[in-house]
């Protein structure tokens, strides 16, 4: 017999072979989909963190908090910039 005799297999196996691989694949794939979606959730989320972080900040900014400008009882003015 020669190598290519050894190598012939039967078309019904090879189609089975065949379709449970794809079946495998689909499978990974459809985990790696998900595993995307995850991903482009928590970039989304951060993406969000970062653009509220990086609104500007309208009125005093010597560590007051937004009640103490309405209330004007934030940090003493006349000691700006001593240690």
């Amino acid at each position: 017999m020669s190598r290519s005799t050894d190598r012939q297999t039967d078309p019904a196996a090879a189609t089975a072979s065949l379709a449970a691989e794809a079946a495998l694949l689909e499978g990974r794939l459809s985990l790696l989909r998900e595993a995307i979606d995850s991903v482009d959730a928590r970039i989304d989320a951060v993406s969000e963190t970062l653009r509220r972080l990086q609104r500007p900040v309208t009125g005093p900014t010597d560590g007051e908090t937004p009640e103490e400008w309405e209330s004007g009882t934030g940090p003493d003015r006349s000691k700006r910039g001593r240690a």
